[in-house]
């Protein structure tokens, strides 16, 4: 990987600069202290979510076992991120290097498919407890529930595994200034010495099948759970099934409304502001948000959280 201001005079660097979000020596101390507490909050309520359900054995089932991976996940998606992002908070040159940046690139992007995956069959075992509830325990057993998640991780680390090789072994020209907080693709292929189409189009292609197809499969899913709920004689009934539904819903609303923003927003001059907002949203935000979401809305979850804390 190297950088040259011509084609004709390449030169090996250390890295890139991360802009991240310029303002003053005190705005990014502030900005240190605030996202460090957002990290530290995140760390513990998803890590409650885990140990509630390794402990309390009432939700040793395939709802809270994928709750459970999930939240294990969140950990990992705000730790490929936000531990860099604190340093260069404090850094007065900002730098990552090249290594470091495509590491990162490649964690943040692959954790995120496999979000994208996870909720995807979170759905899905909500359909099958809802649509069939008498055959649920011999549908979804516990092999089936530990297939489905490990095909979320492989599937999730190997979906952008080439493009990302292929754009590590490019060579970059001119600046090597990345006007964001991340290591992200679009200013990235901005900066190597010749554009690839077919690499753009590749990146393109595989992250709006990431994007949409478990979207729809989600929508599907839901569909089919409003169909049979409505079905059902009592309106009691029909509270309890969807409630078991509502912290899900709300995680997909979050996550997929965020990167809805970012696919849809028109090309301005804020776009590089607008894109570290949402990337931001649904990287940060939203896995700092889902354990108050699943623990406010969930009973049994609420039931476990209590006797964790020994309240």
């Amino acid at each position: 990987m190297k950088i040259s201001n011509n084609p004709n005079n390449t030169s090996t660097i250390t890295g890139f600069i991360l802009l991240g979000f310029p303002c003053s020596r005190e705005g990014q101390i502030l900005l240190f202290v605030l996202f460090s507490g957002v990290y530290l909050l995140t760390l513990m309520g998803n890590g409650s979510i885990i140990c509630a359900v390794c402990w309390d054995q009432r939700l040793h089932t395939p709802m809270y076992i994928l709750l459970a991976n999930f939240s294990f996940l969140e950990i990992c998606y705000v730790t490929s991120t936000v531990p860099n992002m604190l340093a260069n908070f404090l850094s007065d040159n900002k730098v990552i290097s090249f290594s470091g940046c495509f590491l990162q690139f490649y964690f943040f992007f692959s954790l995120g498919s496999t979000e994208c995956f996870f909720l995807a069959i979170m759905a899905f075992d909500r359909y099958l407890a809802i649509c069939w509830p008498l055959h649920y325990p011999t549908l979804m057993t516990g092999r089936l529930c530990s297939n489905l998640v490990v095909s979320c991780w492989v599937l999730g680390f190997f979906w952008f595994l080439i493009p990302i090789i292929i754009i590590s072994q490019m060579s970059f020209c001119g600046s090597r200034i990345i006007d964001h907080f991340l290591c992200d693709p679009g200013p990235l292929l901005a900066l190597t010495c010749t554009r690839f189409p077919v690499i753009e189009l590749m990146s393109s292609t595989l992250s709006s099948l990431l994007l949409f197809i478990p979207f729809l499969f989600i929508m599907v899913s839901y569909a089919l759970v409003l169909r049979a709920v409505l079905r059902f004689p009592s309106s009691a009934g029909q509270r309890k099934a969807l409630s078991t539904c509502g912290s899900h819903l709300a995680v997909v609303s979050l996550f997929y409304g965020s990167v809805m923003v970012m696919y849809v927003s028109p090309t301005s001059e804020h776009e590089a502001g607008m894109q570290k907002i949402v990337t931001l949203f649904y990287s940060v935000v939203t896995p700092f948000i889902n354990p108050v979401i699943y623990s406010l809305r969930n009973k049994d979850m609420k039931r476990a959280m209590k006797k964790l804390l020994g309240t």
